[in-house]
């Protein structure tokens, strides 16, 4: 009798196995921390956030895979969780330790099919670079062209189900402390985006979009897509050569300011014109190439968390910039509420207002000038989101958008890039370059069409 390969119900018994094992562990791990907090709150003890930030760091640190990208997610967010919590969980690496040999030519076969080789003239054994979700392998087309193949780790799809399944827990603990905001609308949030990096066929749409939006930015790299080689799990696009941002701090001063530009326009442009942003600051997903011996831009490099807005919210985006401008208090009012914020008191939008004016003041000043004086870019942003702590907690919570997450951390994400680069700019005039155009019906439909062009699911842009 000839041997079987498993049936479609023992895959799903697999899968339904290992996802019940994750569970258990990360469960365990973060369930823990809160039994502790629950067992010192009954027994009349006051909870040392400190502690429990590390305990919590400590239960996550020896998870890898999605958990870790969810939880330094949320620590970007200002008032997710509290202050102590964000400081720890920012200190987790999220980079996964890579597939060997053997798993990468199971998952390369399970993919491409068994003769997936021949698809390419070299292919490296050892990862480029590895993450949370999956890993990165440097490859060589027939052709002759680098190639970059970002492979998906096994049951990706399993074990963020499972954690998913626990970031209820991290947002309860934020609960029991008497949030300042309502972070009910969070969770869906993170969830649908972190969903939508499983998918590399919508992360390939996103990169053949970004390649239309910035085609005729000069200092802007976005990769290929090479279709014949992508898949759901698989995604193979052109090796754009680079060194880290980080490698450009000490460059000359006109130098550090033509790849903070270029940083503005990758995000900025695709927002203002089309309704997108690239939602994932880290410092990993852009590279600086050479030109002429000097940096010359940046590679646009990863395009799995994408948030793709209704014209509206860029329409409020704009409307709060003017009204903090002209110091318009009617119009500011019609910003939050055309963001969805609803209930608002004086006393609350005067609270929202110090956050908006840290965020909007390099905008609104017509002068060259650092995005922040004398600020870290881990304390960027810190004071003032204790300042709006202290007010929510004593008028709020306010109940936060959804759609405002990843605006709201992309944001922070830039301005912690402007910092470390300390470029000095006129970013009023750099946003008013890129606003000048707006116009709301028709940012509707050049969003339409160029989602359509690149095939990008226009439901997004619900």
């Amino acid at each position: 009798m000839s041997e079987r390969g498993p049936t479609s119900k023992d895959r799903e018994q697999n899968r339904f196995h290992k996802r019940a094992r994750r569970y258990a562990r990360v469960g365990t791990n973060v369930g823990g921390v809160a039994a502790k907090m629950a067992g010192r709150r009954l027994l009349g003890r006051e909870d040392n956030r400190e502690k429990s930030a590390l305990e919590l760091a400590a239960a996550l640190g020896g998870l890898k895979g999605p958990i870790m990208k969810v939880a330094q997610l949320i620590s970007t967010i200002p008032e997710a969780i509290p202050a102590e919590y964000a400081v720890e969980l920012a200190k987790l690496q999220s980079n996964a330790p890579p597939m060997g040999w053997a798993f990468v030519k199971r998952r390369m076969a399970a993919e491409l099919g068994r003769d997936w080789r021949r698809h390419f003239a070299e292919f490296e054994h050892e990862a480029a670079a590895s993450a949370s979700l999956g890993q990165v392998h440097k490859a060589v087309s027939l052709d002759g062209e680098p190639l970059a193949c970002k492979l998906q780790y096994p049951d990706m799809q399993s074990a963020v189900e499972a954690d998913l399944a626990q970031l209820d827990i991290l947002f309860a603990i934020h609960r029991r402390m008497d949030p300042a905001i309502d972070t009910s609308e969070m969770g869906g949030e993170i969830a649908a985006r972190v969903r939508e990096e499983l998918d590399y066929e919508r992360e390939a749409a996103h990169m053949r979009l970004y390649g239309e939006i910035l085609r005729q930015e000069g200092h802007i790299r976005v990769p290929a897509v090479i279709e014949d080689l992508s898949t759901r799990r698989l995604l193979t696009m052109g090796w754009l050569e680079g060194t880290p941002m980080l490698d450009h701090t000490g460059d000359a001063l006109e130098d550090r300011n033509r790849l903070a530009t270029a940083m503005f326009r990758a995000w900025w442009y695709p927002f203002s014109r089309y309704g997108v942003i690239h939602g994932d600051p880290h410092l990993g997903n852009y590279s600086v190439y050479d030109e002429d011996g000097a940096p010359g831009g940046i590679n646009l490099l990863d395009y799995g968390c994408i948030r793709i807005f209704p014209a509206k919210f860029v329409g409020g985006v704009i409307d709060l910039y003017n009204g903090l401008r002209t110091e318009d208090e009617a119009l500011i009012v019609h910003a939050y509420e055309t963001w969805g914020f609803r209930g608002l008191s004086k006393d609350l939008i005067e609270i929202l207002n110090i956050w908006a004016r840290f965020i909007y003041g390099p905008l609104i000043e017509d002068k060259v000038r650092a995005i922040a004086d004398g600020v870290s870019a881990a304390e960027y942003g810190r004071k003032q989101a204790f300042t709006v702590h202290k007010g929510l907690k004593e008028k709020g919570p306010v109940r936060v958008p959804r759609e405002f997450v990843f605006m709201d951390r992309a944001a922070i994400g830039l301005g912690a890039v402007f910092i470390h680069l300390r470029a000095e700019l006129n970013f009023h005039r750099l946003f008013n370059e890129t606003i000048e155009a707006f116009d709301l019906d028709h940012l509707a439909d050049r969003q339409a069409d160029a989602l359509k062009r690149a095939g990008v699911d226009t439901d997004a842009a619900a």
